[in-house]
């Protein structure tokens, strides 16, 4: 590109001096040929006038008279009627520029000039204009050359960061260069970058919380898988293959679900629900892991709650929670159901040390953790509850209380009362 526009740049200056430079010559030799021979014939009318006074005035005319007011390149011969001729200078040789004047008295005045003091004059003129052609040509080459620099070397940047789009490596360079068709380029660049940027942010955003959110389903469910393998009665199968199932079903929708907020996270399904379920659910998913551990997990509160909410994205966070306490925590675990407002609440506590001074609020951000673990867990369980216009808060740090608030519908007449905490 760079040869490409310096040629073309030479090309034109080239044709422009051809096209002014043949005239501007054309021109100036005339003009010096021209304004040679006007100095001729000035020169001999001016002797012939000369001659013309000193003859009326009856006054000597000899070389000597006459030889100051002719140039030195001039040679100048004086006829007088019976008088020998005056000769002024030297006679030039070869081609000469002449003019002859006839005075009053009869006499002839010719003045001859070398044609090569016009060819000398008309060499110096070619010789300043080809100066000045070559100091064109050398000023062109230079803004050629800077010009070719300031539009190639964008290219080039461009061009870079292109192959650095294409690599996968989609950081914007926020670069300009100050001709306005590069930058609409560059500005085009840097915004597909940042998209390009978002996009893989979502996709690994997305890998991950699909790795830590079924992690737990995925082993649970392994779990009740070995229990049938390993028993024969027919009752305890049945009773496994069901809640296998339904932890299925539950993973099919942390995958839809997770699927749905990588797309749009402000996209909700909430319906009316009744928390009893998803609560019981929760038990019976983990109470295995629970005793294992050697723990337990409990559940209280109020009843025949109703939250509006998208079921399978509770059951998440309520797992989230539920394995947080699992991991970190220490002692029993509860699950309290209240209400507040036109809110259901649902507690989850354990007797854990509790969260850490240093953490606070900073709990639910992303890689934030505490003791060695992802620290997704929590991001992801505020982000769904936030999905469904709901809240996911840290009530307590020490002992730890996280509470989940959910919006509720009125409550249909039912039974209310306290269900005591039971021990599983």
């Amino acid at each position: 590109m760079r040869r490409r526009l310096i040629q073309s740049t030479l090309a034109v200056v080239l044709v422009v001096i051809a096209v002014f430079g043949v005239s501007l010559v054309a021109v100036e030799t005339r003009t010096i040929s021209n304004s040679a021979q006007e100095r001729v014939e000035s020169e001999a009318v001016r002797l012939a006038s000369i001659v013309d006074s000193r003859l009326l005035a009856a006054e000597n005319v000899n070389a000597d008279v006459l030889r100051n007011p002719v140039s030195k390149d001039q040679y100048a011969i004086i006829r007088m009627p019976g008088k020998a001729p005056i000769e002024i200078g030297e006679k030039p040789e070869g081609d000469t520029i002449h003019s002859t004047q006839r005075g009053e008295e009869g006499e002839t005045v010719t003045v001859e000039e070398p044609r090569s003091a016009v060819t000398r004059e008309v060499g110096r003129t070619l010789l300043i204009i080809g100066l000045v052609a070559l100091l064109a040509v050398v000023a062109a080459v230079l803004l050629a050359l800077r010009q070719a620099n300031r539009l190639a070397s964008p290219l080039t940047d461009l061009a870079e960061t292109a192959e650095r789009l294409g690599s996968g490596d989609p950081r914007p360079r926020h670069k300009r260069y100050g001709v306005p068709e590069l930058d609409r380029v560059a500005d085009v660049l840097d915004s597909s970058a940042e998209r390009i940027a978002r996009m893989l942010t979502a996709e690994r955003r997305l890998a991950a919380d699909a790795s830590h959110q079924l992690r737990t389903p995925l082993t649970a469910l392994s779990m009740r898988l070995e229990e049938i393998t390993l028993t024969e009665d027919l009752e305890t199968v049945k009773e496994e293959a069901t809640i296998a199932l339904t932890q299925v079903e539950r993973l099919t929708d942390v995958v839809e679900r997770l699927l749905t907020n990588s797309r749009d996270p402000r996209t909700g399904s909430a319906v009316a629900f009744d928390l009893d379920e998803v609560i019981q659910q929760q038990l019976a998913e983990w109470r295995p892991a629970y005793r294992s551990a050697g723990r337990a997990i409990v559940s209280s509160g109020k009843q025949h709650l109703t939250a509006v909410g998208t079921p399978g994205a509770v059951a998440q966070v309520l797992a989230a929670l539920i394995e947080n306490s699992l991991m970190h925590g220490g002692g029993t675990v509860a699950l309290r159901t209240r209400v507040t407002g036109n809110q259901a609440v649902i507690e989850v506590t354990d007797e854990g040390p509790g969260v850490p001074a240093d953490l606070g609020a900073r709990i639910f951000e992303r890689t934030i953790s505490g003791r060695n673990s992802t620290g997704i867990g929590l991001a992801v369980a505020r982000d769904l509850a936030e999905a469904d216009g709901g809240r996911l808060e840290l009530l307590q740090a020490q002992p730890p209380v996280f509470g989940l608030f959910l919006s509720r519908t009125p409550p249909a007449p039912k039974r209310d009362g306290e269900q005591r905490a039971t021990v599983r």
